[in-house]
């Protein structure tokens, strides 16, 4: 029975899912978050969130501490009233839209999405099974190119991550918006979800490559001198012989 590289198998599932992590990652805005108490009193007091004056409120006749919840993304940032379906989200703005890191960041990512994209083509390519043997060397091509998106999107991430309490921070304000309180900043679940991806991009690309290596074909045992391929039969011992150690692609 013909088999497929286990190899293959491996890249063309570890491939994909990594991609699919990475641009869930890519477009939520829990990249980092977090929490600041805000005091506010009086009747009519209104807290309000966003750009452009578009806010989002909580009317209290009396003192009142509120906890807010703030994330943000790489496109997208979002503020939330605990214990209250109170939630606003905008596009980047400010001092965190123009820092040249998160530019940086979202730079490394979408050429990560596009180089992995076409790596799992090329890899599909290769794989399939329209020939008698995989196209090897198509095959790992495409892993090539999915172990450099998984790096690039590793880069990213660390870039992210090792600045990211400083990410469009003014210092001499503190947060990029002076209107709220001063936020205590941690990585989020989108931080993960990309670590995660990055790092079976890499695994699967690593997997692909090793489709570089040529199957080990046989001698034939009545004429030594001759080497027989998987998909010749030119040598009479070896066309009744299904235990070979050797790899095809299975239909």
């Amino acid at each position: 029975m013909m088999q497929t590289p286990a190899s293959m198998v491996m890249g063309i599932v570890f491939a994909p899912l990594g991609l699919v992590l990475v641009f869930t990652a890519a477009i939520t805005p829990q990249w980092r978050e977090g929490q600041a108490r805000l005091n506010i009193g009086g009747t009519g007091s209104l807290l309000r969130s966003g750009t452009k004056g578009q806010g989002l409120g909580v009317r209290s006749g009396s003192v009142e501490a509120l906890l807010l919840l703030r994330s943000d993304g790489l496109w997208e940032s979002c503020l939330q009233v605990e214990q209250s379906e109170l939630k606003q989200c905008w596009p980047v703005a400010g001092p965190y839209q123009r820092d040249a890191r998160v530019r940086l960041v979202q730079g490394l990512v979408l050429t990560s999405l596009f180089l992995c994209g076409i790596g799992i083509v090329l890899a599909c390519i290769g794989v399939r099974c329209w020939t008698d043997l995989p196209l090897r060397r198509v095959a790992a091509s495409g892993g090539l190119l999915v172990v450099t998106a998984g790096l690039l999107s590793l880069t990213g991430l660390g870039v992210y991550t090792h600045n990211l309490r400083r990410l469009g921070v003014d210092p001499s304000q503190g947060l990029s918006n002076p209107r709220f309180p001063q936020l205590s900043l941690n990585p989020a679940g989108s931080l993960y979800f990309g670590w995660l991806g990055s790092c079976l991009q890499v695994l699967g690309g690593v997997a692909l490559l090793f489709s570089f290596k040529r199957p080990r074909c046989p001698t034939c045992p009545s004429r030594q001198e001759q080497t027989v391929c998987p998909a010749c039969h030119s040598c009479p011992e070896m066309t009744s012989n299904t235990d070979m150690d050797v790899y095809e692609v299975s239909c």
